[in-house]
């Protein structure tokens, strides 16, 4: 589907996220699922590239070889910084191929392997700015709703509470500086994508300057895919994903 000269033009001035080309571009930087290497989805031709799963080694499927990239778990703030080995190309909803090497050393839930990519320019102001925004997104995660859960102590005749967080995955569909903007696309989406679930259409205020777009929640990644390829289809480039919006 392609947009209308009006509608690019429109979202291009108001929108401040995903919707970019490699070309002219800022420093990547992108939030979603990692993929992790193994053989039997080499042989199977899911992916079109060999890695070994007992060495430290990512692959990016657009950037360049040699790329440093930093790879975040913004679940445990666990990182690395390595280089891409090589470009492979993997299933478009994942972010980036990693071994299972640096799925341990970011300590990642292999179900739900979360991750932050975020390439390291020369600029050190880029990867500053980056720093403060995880640490802000990190606060306001902490903020999520959480379920409490009651533990019986027979000895000591007590109750304690421990809290779990119920981790809710969104796709980030566009971040905006005013509502009608976001408003706006969300009445395109519904129009054009009559098919899709206009009711996991959410409009969130992060701040004044910022509104998200947002699609969810989801608590597998396979209803997420779903999601995520029509949204493509309808001409989003990149879309992030957001936990606990």
């Amino acid at each position: 589907m392609k947009y209308s000269f009006i509608l690019c033009a429109f979202l291009l001035f108001s929108c401040t996220t995903n919707i970019t080309k490699l070309e002219n571009r800022s420093p990547y930087s992108s939030k979603g699922f990692a993929f992790i290497y193994n053989d039997e989805d080499y042989n199977n031709k899911i992916i079109k590239g060999k890695l070994d799963n007992a060495e430290l080694q990512i692959s990016h499927s657009k950037l360049s070889n040699n790329t440093l990239l930093r790879i975040i778990n913004p679940k445990t703030n666990d990182s690395i910084t390595i280089k891409n080995f090589k470009k492979i190309q993997y299933p478009d909803f994942y972010k980036i191929l990693i071994t299972k090497k640096v799925s341990e050393e970011l300590n990642l839930d292999l179900k739900l392997p979360l991750v932050e990519v975020i390439e390291i320019k020369k600029n050190k102001s880029f990867i500053a700015k980056k720093a403060k925004i995880f640490n802000e997104e990190k606060k306001i995660s902490s903020n999520a709703p959480v379920m409490s859960v009651e533990i019986s102590n027979i000895s000591k005749e007590k109750k304690e509470k421990r809290d779990f967080k119920k981790d809710q995955f969104f796709i980030l569909i566009g971040s905006f500086y005013r509502e009608d903007t976001a408003t706006f696309l969300k009445q395109r989406i519904n129009k054009e994508l009559p098919e899709y679930d206009t009711n996991k259409l959410k409009i969130i205020k992060k701040s004044n300057k910022k509104i998200n777009l947002v699609s969810g929640p989801y608590s597998t990644i396979n209803i997420m895919k779903n999601d995520y390829f029509e949204l493509k289809k309808f001409g989003f480039e990149d879309l992030d994903i957001s936990t606990n919006e």
